[in-house]
């Protein structure tokens, strides 16, 4: 499925962590297919309100919890910075799909980084 939505495709997500050579760009590109398939899910299934939005935040979170051993594996890890990128990107992709009163802290609430 092709994301249509402007805001997401004119958007490059995690650039401040390809710009840093502490995140290695193989593990940083599967972050960002993380957040491109959550934007093919809310574009297919289009949630309705914040509880439907946040379940497929949720899950796209767990998959960041699934990646975090391979920063570990290359060296790195989901610090500070990192954490803050992420979160300001799931951020986007909520405003973007017309949720912007949506909880940050909330769309990734089951993170464990």
């Amino acid at each position: 499925m092709s994301i249509t939505n402007e805001r997401i495709t004119g958007r490059t997500f995690l650039r401040p962590l390809y710009v840093s050579a502490y995140f290695p760009d193989q593990v940083v590109d599967k972050g960002r297919a993380i957040l491109l398939r959550l934007c093919e899910r809310i574009e297919a299934e289009q949630p309705s309100d914040l509880p439907a939005l946040y379940a497929l935040t949720h899950a796209a979170t767990e998959e960041f919890n699934l990646l975090a051993a391979e920063f570990e594996e290359a060296g790195s890890e989901i610090e500070t910075v990192a954490r803050e990128v992420i979160a300001e990107d799931f951020w986007c992709v909520a405003s973007a799909y017309g949720f912007s009163d949506a909880d940050v802290e909330e769309l990734i609430a089951p993170r464990d980084w």
